[in-house]
Protein backbone atom coordinates (compact mmCIF):
# COMPACT_ATOMS: atom_id res chain seq x y z
CA UNK A 1 0.00 0.00 0.00
CA UNK A 2 2.74 2.29 0.66
CA UNK A 3 4.38 1.78 -2.73
CA UNK A 4 1.24 3.11 -4.37
CA UNK A 5 0.65 6.44 -5.61
CA UNK A 6 -2.89 7.99 -3.74
CA UNK A 7 -3.91 9.39 -7.28
CA UNK A 8 -3.88 5.81 -8.45
CA UNK A 9 -6.25 5.11 -5.71
CA UNK A 10 -8.47 7.48 -6.23
CA UNK A 11 -8.93 6.55 -9.99
CA UNK A 12 -8.26 3.06 -9.17
CA UNK A 13 -5.76 2.60 -12.20
CA UNK A 14 -1.77 2.13 -12.75
CA UNK A 15 -1.66 -0.86 -10.62
CA UNK A 16 -0.76 -3.14 -13.59
CA UNK A 17 2.86 -1.32 -14.43
CA UNK A 18 4.19 -1.04 -11.11
CA UNK A 19 7.55 -2.88 -12.25
CA UNK A 20 8.92 -5.31 -10.01
CA UNK A 21 8.55 -5.69 -5.74
CA UNK A 22 10.91 -3.97 -3.53
CA UNK A 23 13.41 -6.05 -2.03
CA UNK A 24 11.99 -7.18 1.09
CA UNK A 25 8.86 -8.12 -0.46
CA UNK A 26 10.70 -10.35 -2.87
CA UNK A 27 13.12 -11.74 -0.40
CA UNK A 28 9.62 -13.02 1.73
CA UNK A 29 7.88 -14.39 -1.21
CA UNK A 30 11.33 -16.32 -1.98
CA UNK A 31 11.79 -17.28 1.25
CA UNK A 32 7.88 -18.47 1.24
CA UNK A 33 8.57 -20.30 -1.70
CA UNK A 34 11.45 -22.01 -0.24
CA UNK A 35 9.78 -23.21 2.87
CA UNK A 36 7.35 -24.37 0.84
CA UNK A 37 9.94 -26.67 -1.01
CA UNK A 38 11.15 -27.75 1.86
CA UNK A 39 7.95 -28.83 3.85
CA UNK A 40 6.76 -30.83 0.56
CA UNK A 41 10.52 -32.66 0.16
CA UNK A 42 10.95 -33.58 3.99
CA UNK A 43 7.44 -35.08 4.14
CA UNK A 44 7.10 -37.02 1.22
CA UNK A 45 7.64 -40.31 1.29
CA UNK A 46 10.43 -40.88 -1.04
CA UNK A 47 12.32 -37.73 -0.53
CA UNK A 48 14.51 -38.57 -3.85
CA UNK A 49 11.02 -38.23 -6.03
CA UNK A 50 9.93 -35.18 -4.31
CA UNK A 51 13.12 -33.48 -4.68
CA UNK A 52 13.13 -34.08 -8.86
CA UNK A 53 9.46 -32.78 -8.64
CA UNK A 54 10.84 -29.62 -6.94
CA UNK A 55 13.55 -29.47 -9.17
CA UNK A 56 11.60 -29.90 -12.78
CA UNK A 57 8.80 -27.21 -11.55
CA UNK A 58 11.24 -24.78 -10.60
CA UNK A 59 13.22 -25.59 -14.16
CA UNK A 60 9.78 -25.34 -15.85
CA UNK A 61 9.35 -21.92 -14.25
CA UNK A 62 12.44 -20.76 -15.40
CA UNK A 63 12.18 -22.26 -18.98
CA UNK A 64 8.51 -20.79 -19.25
CA UNK A 65 10.03 -17.24 -18.12
CA UNK A 66 12.58 -17.73 -20.91
CA UNK A 67 9.85 -18.57 -23.51
CA UNK A 68 7.99 -15.73 -22.22
CA UNK A 69 10.83 -13.26 -22.98
CA UNK A 70 11.79 -14.47 -26.15
CA UNK A 71 8.10 -13.93 -27.53
CA UNK A 72 8.06 -10.23 -26.14
CA UNK A 73 11.81 -9.74 -27.74
CA UNK A 74 10.39 -11.37 -30.85
CA UNK A 75 7.37 -8.96 -31.09
CA UNK A 76 9.33 -5.89 -30.79
CA UNK A 77 12.13 -6.93 -33.21
CA UNK A 78 9.22 -7.94 -35.72
CA UNK A 79 9.24 -5.65 -38.60
CA UNK A 80 6.99 -2.77 -39.18
CA UNK A 81 3.62 -4.38 -40.72
CA UNK A 82 0.97 -2.24 -42.66
CA UNK A 83 -1.84 -3.75 -40.53
CA UNK A 84 -3.00 -1.26 -37.75
CA UNK A 85 -4.62 -4.56 -36.14
CA UNK A 86 -1.08 -6.61 -36.26
CA UNK A 87 0.90 -3.87 -35.43
CA UNK A 88 -1.49 -3.36 -31.87
CA UNK A 89 -1.20 -6.91 -31.57
CA UNK A 90 2.20 -6.77 -31.94
CA UNK A 91 2.56 -3.86 -28.90
CA UNK A 92 0.54 -5.13 -26.78
CA UNK A 93 2.70 -8.52 -26.65
CA UNK A 94 5.93 -6.64 -25.89
CA UNK A 95 4.37 -3.31 -23.79
CA UNK A 96 5.47 -3.02 -19.97
CA UNK A 97 2.63 -4.96 -18.01
CA UNK A 98 1.66 -7.45 -21.13
CA UNK A 99 -0.44 -10.59 -20.25
CA UNK A 100 2.77 -12.98 -22.20
CA UNK A 101 4.12 -14.45 -19.54
CA UNK A 102 1.03 -14.54 -17.71
CA UNK A 103 -0.46 -16.47 -20.57
CA UNK A 104 2.97 -18.76 -21.54
CA UNK A 105 3.45 -19.67 -17.69
CA UNK A 106 -0.11 -20.41 -17.19
CA UNK A 107 -0.77 -22.73 -20.78
CA UNK A 108 2.92 -23.91 -21.38
CA UNK A 109 3.48 -26.82 -19.13
CA UNK A 110 -0.33 -27.91 -19.32
CA UNK A 111 -0.17 -28.34 -22.85
CA UNK A 112 3.11 -29.88 -22.80
CA UNK A 113 2.54 -32.32 -19.91
CA UNK A 114 -0.84 -33.55 -22.90
CA UNK A 115 2.13 -33.44 -25.51
CA UNK A 116 4.50 -35.56 -23.88
CA UNK A 117 1.81 -38.01 -22.55
CA UNK A 118 0.06 -38.54 -26.21
CA UNK A 119 3.29 -39.11 -27.46
CA UNK A 120 4.08 -41.83 -25.01
CA UNK A 121 0.82 -43.36 -25.14
CA UNK A 122 0.91 -43.27 -28.55
CA UNK A 123 4.03 -45.28 -28.96
CA UNK A 124 3.19 -47.95 -26.17
CA UNK A 125 0.10 -48.37 -27.99
CA UNK A 126 1.98 -48.66 -31.73
CA UNK A 127 4.40 -51.18 -29.96
CA UNK A 128 1.88 -53.49 -28.19
CA UNK A 129 -0.49 -53.68 -30.76
CA UNK A 130 1.61 -52.93 -34.16
CA UNK A 131 5.30 -54.65 -33.83
CA UNK A 132 5.45 -56.53 -30.97
CA UNK A 133 2.57 -59.25 -32.06
CA UNK A 134 4.56 -59.61 -35.12
CA UNK A 135 7.95 -60.38 -33.42
CA UNK A 136 6.36 -62.25 -30.64
CA UNK A 137 5.77 -66.12 -30.39
CA UNK A 138 2.66 -67.68 -29.95
CA UNK A 139 2.84 -69.26 -26.50
CA UNK A 140 5.21 -69.55 -23.81
CA UNK A 141 5.20 -72.71 -21.54
CA UNK A 142 6.59 -72.70 -18.17
CA UNK A 143 7.47 -75.55 -16.15
CA UNK A 144 8.24 -78.16 -18.49
CA UNK A 145 10.40 -81.09 -15.99
CA UNK A 146 13.05 -83.00 -17.77
CA UNK A 147 11.50 -85.88 -18.20
CA UNK A 148 8.51 -84.68 -19.96
CA UNK A 149 10.96 -82.90 -22.49
CA UNK A 150 10.85 -84.99 -25.61
CA UNK A 151 7.23 -86.25 -25.73
CA UNK A 152 6.30 -82.17 -24.54
CA UNK A 153 8.11 -81.58 -28.12
CA UNK A 154 6.81 -84.59 -30.08
CA UNK A 155 3.04 -83.51 -28.79
CA UNK A 156 3.37 -79.77 -30.23
CA UNK A 157 5.21 -80.64 -33.35
CA UNK A 158 1.80 -83.45 -33.72
CA UNK A 159 -0.97 -80.43 -33.51
CA UNK A 160 1.23 -78.13 -34.62
CA UNK A 161 3.33 -78.55 -37.55
CA UNK A 162 4.34 -75.51 -39.59
CA UNK A 163 5.24 -73.84 -35.99
CA UNK A 164 9.07 -73.23 -34.51
CA UNK A 165 9.63 -74.91 -31.36
CA UNK A 166 12.86 -73.62 -29.30
CA UNK A 167 13.19 -75.12 -25.48
CA UNK A 168 16.04 -74.27 -23.11
CA UNK A 169 16.62 -75.51 -19.21
CA UNK A 170 15.84 -73.19 -16.57
CA UNK A 171 16.87 -72.52 -13.25
CA UNK A 172 15.83 -70.04 -10.53
CA UNK A 173 18.85 -68.34 -8.60
CA UNK A 174 19.36 -65.07 -7.12
CA UNK A 175 22.49 -63.09 -7.39
CA UNK A 176 24.06 -62.81 -3.90
CA UNK A 177 27.43 -61.19 -4.55
CA UNK A 178 29.87 -59.21 -6.71
CA UNK A 179 33.20 -60.01 -7.07
CA UNK A 180 33.06 -61.35 -3.62
CA UNK A 181 30.73 -58.71 -2.01
CA UNK A 182 27.61 -58.71 -0.47
CA UNK A 183 24.87 -57.25 -3.00
CA UNK A 184 23.35 -55.51 0.18
CA UNK A 185 26.62 -53.55 0.32
CA UNK A 186 27.14 -52.65 -3.17
CA UNK A 187 25.84 -49.27 -4.59
CA UNK A 188 24.28 -49.98 -7.58
CA UNK A 189 22.43 -47.08 -9.96
CA UNK A 190 18.31 -47.39 -10.11
CA UNK A 191 18.55 -48.14 -13.59
CA UNK A 192 20.25 -51.53 -12.62
CA UNK A 193 18.88 -52.38 -9.29
CA UNK A 194 16.23 -54.79 -10.62
CA UNK A 195 18.76 -57.00 -11.54
CA UNK A 196 20.13 -58.02 -8.25
CA UNK A 197 16.21 -58.01 -6.95
CA UNK A 198 14.42 -61.72 -6.18
CA UNK A 199 15.09 -64.23 -8.22
CA UNK A 200 16.52 -64.38 -11.44
CA UNK A 201 15.58 -66.72 -14.20
CA UNK A 202 18.86 -68.99 -15.11
CA UNK A 203 19.80 -71.02 -17.80
CA UNK A 204 22.80 -73.03 -19.56
CA UNK A 205 24.36 -73.93 -22.84
CA UNK A 206 27.20 -75.12 -24.03
CA UNK A 207 26.89 -72.96 -27.88
CA UNK A 208 26.02 -69.40 -28.68
CA UNK A 209 22.37 -68.59 -28.66
CA UNK A 210 21.45 -68.15 -32.09
CA UNK A 211 19.60 -64.49 -30.94
CA UNK A 212 23.20 -63.79 -29.04
CA UNK A 213 25.39 -61.09 -30.14
CA UNK A 214 28.37 -60.68 -28.10
CA UNK A 215 29.57 -57.39 -27.33
CA UNK A 216 33.50 -58.39 -25.29
CA UNK A 217 34.83 -61.32 -24.47
CA UNK A 218 34.14 -64.72 -26.28
CA UNK A 219 31.75 -67.97 -26.03
CA UNK A 220 33.03 -71.21 -23.98
CA UNK A 221 33.94 -74.50 -26.32
CA UNK A 222 31.20 -77.05 -26.38
CA UNK A 223 33.50 -79.40 -24.15
CA UNK A 224 34.32 -76.56 -21.74
CA UNK A 225 34.76 -78.19 -18.29
CA UNK A 226 36.67 -75.50 -16.53
CA UNK A 227 35.40 -73.27 -13.95
CA UNK A 228 32.23 -71.99 -14.02
CA UNK A 229 31.63 -69.21 -16.88
CA UNK A 230 28.72 -66.70 -17.07
CA UNK A 231 27.68 -64.64 -20.45
CA UNK A 232 26.25 -61.57 -19.26
CA UNK A 233 23.44 -59.02 -20.77
CA UNK A 234 25.34 -56.52 -21.96
CA UNK A 235 23.27 -53.20 -20.62
CA UNK A 236 22.45 -54.89 -17.24
CA UNK A 237 25.88 -55.58 -16.95
CA UNK A 238 27.11 -52.04 -17.90
CA UNK A 239 24.96 -50.69 -15.40
CA UNK A 240 25.48 -52.57 -12.11
CA UNK A 241 29.30 -51.68 -13.24
CA UNK A 242 30.18 -54.90 -13.96
CA UNK A 243 33.58 -55.86 -16.63
CA UNK A 244 34.97 -58.95 -18.17
CA UNK A 245 36.66 -61.12 -15.36
CA UNK A 246 34.63 -59.78 -12.57
CA UNK A 247 33.02 -62.58 -10.93
CA UNK A 248 29.29 -63.19 -9.89
CA UNK A 249 27.76 -65.36 -6.95
CA UNK A 250 24.16 -66.56 -7.80
CA UNK A 251 22.20 -69.14 -5.00
CA UNK A 252 20.66 -71.65 -6.64
CA UNK A 253 18.34 -74.42 -4.40
CA UNK A 254 20.27 -73.50 -1.53
CA UNK A 255 23.94 -73.55 -3.24
CA UNK A 256 26.19 -70.45 -3.85
CA UNK A 257 27.68 -71.06 -7.19
CA UNK A 258 30.57 -68.23 -8.22
CA UNK A 259 31.41 -67.79 -12.09
CA UNK A 260 34.08 -65.16 -13.88
CA UNK A 261 32.05 -63.19 -16.62
CA UNK A 262 33.22 -64.78 -19.32
CA UNK A 263 31.31 -62.39 -22.23
CA UNK A 264 29.01 -60.38 -22.59
CA UNK A 265 26.36 -59.72 -25.32
CA UNK A 266 23.58 -57.63 -26.45
CA UNK A 267 19.88 -59.05 -25.50
CA UNK A 268 17.40 -57.28 -27.22
CA UNK A 269 14.24 -57.80 -24.75
CA UNK A 270 11.25 -56.24 -26.99
CA UNK A 271 11.45 -59.47 -29.05
CA UNK A 272 9.26 -60.95 -26.72
CA UNK A 273 11.41 -64.77 -26.65
CA UNK A 274 13.51 -66.58 -24.22
CA UNK A 275 16.35 -63.81 -22.97
CA UNK A 276 18.24 -64.29 -20.13
CA UNK A 277 20.44 -61.40 -17.97
CA UNK A 278 23.05 -64.58 -17.20
CA UNK A 279 23.61 -67.57 -19.38
CA UNK A 280 26.32 -70.16 -17.58
CA UNK A 281 28.31 -72.84 -18.81
CA UNK A 282 26.75 -76.08 -18.36
CA UNK A 283 29.13 -77.60 -15.97
CA UNK A 284 28.38 -74.36 -13.53
CA UNK A 285 24.84 -76.70 -12.28
CA UNK A 286 25.75 -79.81 -12.95
CA UNK A 287 23.73 -82.39 -11.24
CA UNK A 288 20.99 -79.96 -10.39
CA UNK A 289 17.41 -80.38 -11.28
CA UNK A 290 15.73 -77.96 -13.30
CA UNK A 291 12.42 -77.81 -15.60
CA UNK A 292 12.33 -76.69 -19.46
CA UNK A 293 10.71 -73.40 -20.80
CA UNK A 294 9.68 -73.16 -24.15
CA UNK A 295 8.30 -71.37 -26.66
CA UNK A 296 6.09 -71.61 -29.78
CA UNK A 297 6.05 -69.52 -32.89
CA UNK A 298 3.63 -70.54 -35.92
CA UNK A 299 2.59 -67.12 -37.61
CA UNK A 300 -0.23 -69.08 -39.65
CA UNK A 301 -1.89 -70.49 -37.04
CA UNK A 302 -5.43 -69.19 -36.49
CA UNK A 303 -6.92 -68.51 -33.65
CA UNK A 304 -8.47 -72.12 -33.59
CA UNK A 305 -5.20 -73.57 -34.40
CA UNK A 306 -3.86 -71.81 -31.20
CA UNK A 307 -6.87 -73.35 -29.13
CA UNK A 308 -6.44 -77.05 -30.28
CA UNK A 309 -2.89 -76.60 -29.41
CA UNK A 310 -4.16 -75.52 -25.75
CA UNK A 311 -5.97 -78.16 -24.96
CA UNK A 312 -4.19 -80.61 -26.01
CA UNK A 313 -1.07 -79.14 -23.87
CA UNK A 314 -3.21 -78.87 -20.85
CA UNK A 315 -4.76 -82.54 -21.19
CA UNK A 316 -1.22 -83.97 -21.47
CA UNK A 317 0.49 -81.88 -19.50
CA UNK A 318 -1.73 -80.44 -16.65
CA UNK A 319 1.45 -79.14 -14.54
CA UNK A 320 2.74 -76.97 -17.70
CA UNK A 321 1.85 -73.42 -17.52
CA UNK A 322 0.65 -72.43 -21.09
CA UNK A 323 0.78 -68.63 -21.44
CA UNK A 324 -1.02 -67.46 -24.65
CA UNK A 325 1.19 -64.17 -25.78
CA UNK A 326 -1.67 -62.27 -27.75
CA UNK A 327 -4.36 -62.70 -24.42
CA UNK A 328 -1.05 -61.15 -22.49
CA UNK A 329 -0.46 -58.35 -25.10
CA UNK A 330 -4.41 -57.63 -25.09
CA UNK A 331 -4.22 -57.56 -20.93
CA UNK A 332 -0.88 -55.29 -21.50
CA UNK A 333 -2.78 -53.09 -24.10
CA UNK A 334 -6.13 -52.79 -21.73
CA UNK A 335 -3.85 -51.28 -18.88
CA UNK A 336 -1.82 -49.19 -20.65
CA UNK A 337 -4.93 -47.47 -22.18
CA UNK A 338 -6.84 -47.16 -18.57
CA UNK A 339 -3.45 -45.88 -17.02
CA UNK A 340 -3.07 -43.06 -19.75
CA UNK A 341 -6.61 -42.08 -19.58
CA UNK A 342 -6.01 -41.74 -15.87
CA UNK A 343 -3.09 -39.75 -16.20
CA UNK A 344 -4.70 -37.60 -19.44
CA UNK A 345 -7.63 -36.40 -16.89
CA UNK A 346 -4.97 -35.53 -14.40
CA UNK A 347 -3.14 -33.35 -16.85
CA UNK A 348 -6.53 -32.21 -18.13
CA UNK A 349 -7.33 -30.86 -14.20
CA UNK A 350 -3.71 -29.28 -13.98
CA UNK A 351 -4.67 -27.63 -17.89
CA UNK A 352 -8.23 -26.51 -16.42
CA UNK A 353 -6.40 -24.97 -13.35
CA UNK A 354 -4.28 -23.61 -15.59
CA UNK A 355 -7.13 -21.91 -17.68
CA UNK A 356 -8.74 -20.62 -14.42
CA UNK A 357 -5.31 -18.85 -13.22
CA UNK A 358 -5.25 -17.02 -16.75
CA UNK A 359 -9.18 -16.20 -17.01
CA UNK A 360 -8.02 -14.53 -13.12
CA UNK A 361 -5.37 -12.80 -15.03
CA UNK A 362 -7.14 -11.64 -17.76
CA UNK A 363 -10.27 -10.14 -15.69
CA UNK A 364 -7.24 -9.00 -13.32
CA UNK A 365 -6.57 -6.56 -16.23
CA UNK A 366 -9.45 -6.00 -18.06
CA UNK A 367 -9.97 -2.13 -16.49
CA UNK A 368 -6.51 -1.79 -18.58
CA UNK A 369 -7.89 -2.93 -21.65
CA UNK A 370 -11.02 -1.21 -21.31
CA UNK A 371 -8.34 2.25 -20.96
CA UNK A 372 -7.01 1.39 -23.79
CA UNK A 373 -9.98 0.54 -26.19
CA UNK A 374 -11.14 4.21 -25.49
CA UNK A 375 -8.43 5.82 -26.32
CA UNK A 376 -7.78 4.37 -29.21
CA UNK A 377 -11.59 4.59 -30.32
CA UNK A 378 -10.85 8.65 -29.74
CA UNK A 379 -7.86 8.11 -32.02
CA UNK A 380 -10.07 7.44 -34.49
CA UNK A 381 -10.23 2.96 -34.23
CA UNK A 382 -13.38 1.16 -35.24
CA UNK A 383 -14.39 -1.55 -33.04
CA UNK A 384 -13.68 -4.05 -35.40
CA UNK A 385 -10.39 -2.89 -35.27
CA UNK A 386 -9.75 -3.32 -31.51
CA UNK A 387 -11.64 -7.03 -32.19
CA UNK A 388 -8.94 -8.17 -34.39
CA UNK A 389 -5.69 -6.32 -32.42
CA UNK A 390 -6.88 -8.05 -29.26
CA UNK A 391 -8.02 -11.41 -31.28
CA UNK A 392 -4.22 -11.52 -32.95
CA UNK A 393 -2.77 -10.99 -29.74
CA UNK A 394 -4.21 -13.71 -27.84
CA UNK A 395 -3.46 -15.89 -31.54
CA UNK A 396 0.48 -14.96 -31.18
CA UNK A 397 0.57 -16.07 -27.81
CA UNK A 398 -1.26 -19.24 -27.99
CA UNK A 399 0.75 -20.28 -31.49
CA UNK A 400 4.08 -19.22 -29.55
CA UNK A 401 2.89 -21.49 -26.75
CA UNK A 402 1.58 -24.06 -28.64
CA UNK A 403 5.24 -24.55 -30.49
CA UNK A 404 6.97 -24.51 -27.84
CA UNK A 405 4.44 -27.67 -25.65
CA UNK A 406 4.79 -29.49 -29.45
CA UNK A 407 9.03 -29.14 -29.37
CA UNK A 408 9.33 -29.38 -25.58
CA UNK A 409 7.23 -32.53 -25.31
CA UNK A 410 8.43 -33.93 -28.18
CA UNK A 411 12.13 -33.95 -26.67
CA UNK A 412 10.82 -35.32 -23.24
CA UNK A 413 8.30 -38.13 -24.73
CA UNK A 414 11.62 -39.00 -27.03
CA UNK A 415 13.91 -39.29 -23.80
CA UNK A 416 11.14 -41.57 -21.97
CA UNK A 417 10.86 -44.02 -24.46
CA UNK A 418 14.34 -44.03 -25.66
CA UNK A 419 16.08 -43.95 -22.15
Amino acid sequence: ARDVPATALFREMGFESRGLPRLPYAGAALAIVVALAALAILSANDTRIASIFVGATVFAFLVLRLVAALVQWAAKKSPRVRSVSLRLALGNIHRPGALTPSVVLSLGLGLTLLVTLALIDGNLRRQISGSLPERAPNFFFVDIQSGDVDAFASLVGKESPRGTLVKVPMLRGRIMALNGVDVDKVKIPADGAWVLRGDRGLTYDAKQPENATLTEGAWWPQDYSGEPLVSFSAEEGKAIGLKLGDSVTVNVLGRNVTAKIANFRQVQWETMGINFVMVFSPNSFAGAPHGWLATLTDKSATMADDARLLNAVTRAFPAVTTVRVKDALDIVNRLVAQLGTAIRAAAGVALIASVLVLSGALAAGNRARIHDAVVLKTLGATRRTLITAFSLEYVLIGLATALFALAAGGIAAWFVVAH
